[in-house]
């Protein structure tokens, strides 16, 4: 046994990508010329992810033009004049609103998966977004015809189709996106919020066996665009509680960025279920100066401390680039980051004799 290591997703995407997305909007270049340059930038992202050494791999999220909304892409069914969440430094993110059902996806993450799966010679994993996130689509006061209740019966049904294609096309691990999580105690401080998502994500998630939600993992992180946050004011002690309930195999934790993180660490090993394992994030993206080998390998000496190594393993705080459209990380240093993140688990897997 050696201590697990996985990519959270997202790494900018290089230049020319950004730009012919640009192109194509403004209807300058084809549908297949843009194909062409994605598929550029995800054999260069397969190739430079596994050259840090990284035991599994994502895709990088090359083709998405966001991580949250990709299931969305094209749909008829959606107004742009959606809730809206504010960061940190002022600048804002905006979600689509549904204008009719019933509700459906457009795509599903598998097209992406079996995309990267093409050029890869190490397991894949693949990012989807929980069905607590899509939730948030339905408009405050209804629609005519089509009432909460049947949206949520449809989401659900459309999440596990999503969830079950990326199991069934070999991903090594199938990871929901819960960055919402946070914010929703930032939202409604009751935490009322929290456990309708908690138990949303839970009916998709008890449609699968033990087997499969071994493979399946929840991220949580305080969201990261443009090198800010929405929820980082938030406390975990009003999170991980309810967190730990979703009946997940696997738990990814945004912990890097931390002021207190063996308080979290802590908190998390009294919650964490007793079929979990914790993915503790080691590096953080927003920070502009690339961690070294031995600042990882002290994190995870740490984490080690609260977490049996044999629960433990390590990741990113969150995503390098989630949005198509921040530019706000360099690509090298992101590749920098992910190396310097399994270079120094491995050496406190050494240290730790696993």
């Amino acid at each position: 046994m050696t201590l697990q290591t996985e990519q959270i997703g997202s790494v900018p995407r290089p230049a020319e990508l950004v730009g012919a997305a640009a192109d194509f909007g403004a209807g300058k270049i084809s549908a297949d010329q843009l194909a062409e340059v994605a598929d550029r930038a995800l054999r260069d992202t397969v190739t430079r992810l596994e050259a840090t050494g990284s035991p599994v791999i994502s895709d990088g999220e090359q083709t998405k033009s966001s991580f949250a909304t990709y299931p969305l892409e094209g749909s008829e069914q959606l107004v742009p004049e959606g809730a809206v969440i504010p960061f940190a430094d002022g600048h804002t993110r905006q979600l689509p609103s549904l204008a009719k059902g019933p509700f459906r996806y457009t795509r599903f993450a598998d097209a992406y998966l079996r995309a990267a799966q093409q050029y890869a010679n190490v397991p894949v994993k693949q990012a989807v977004i929980a069905p607590s996130a899509i939730s948030l689509l339905y408009p405050a006061d209804g629609l005519e015809g089509y009432s909460r209740e049947e949206f949520l019966d449809d989401l659900v049904d459309q999440a596990e189709k999503d969830v079950r294609g990326c199991l069934d096309a070999g991903a090594h691990v199938v990871q929901l996106d819960f960055t919402e999580g946070r914010l929703s105690v930032k939202l409604d401080p009751s935490g009322g919020l929290l456990r309708s998502f908690v138990d949303l994500n839970n009916r998709v998630l008890e449609r699968f066996s033990d087997e499969e939600r071994a493979r399946i993992g929840l991220h949580t992180c305080p969201g990261g665009d443009q090198d800010s946050t929405h929820s980082l004011d938030v406390d975990y002690a009003d999170l991980l509680p309810d967190l730990f309930r979703i009946k997940a195999g696997r738990v990814y934790i945004q912990l890097a960025s931390e002021s207190d993180p063996e308080r979290v660490l802590r908190i998390a090993a009294e919650h964490l279920g007793a079929d979990q394992q914790l993915f503790v994030g080691v590096i953080d993206p927003i920070d502009p100066v690339v961690e070294t080998p031995e600042q990882v390998r002290d994190r995870v000496l740490l984490a080690a401390r609260h977490i049996s190594p044999d629960r433990l393993g390590t990741c990113d705080d969150c995503g390098f680039s989630p949005f198509a459209d921040d530019a706000s990380t360099s690509r090298d240093l992101a590749f920098a980051k992910i190396a310097a993140r399994v270079e120094g688990t491995a050496l406190a897997a050494d240290q730790l004799g696993v």
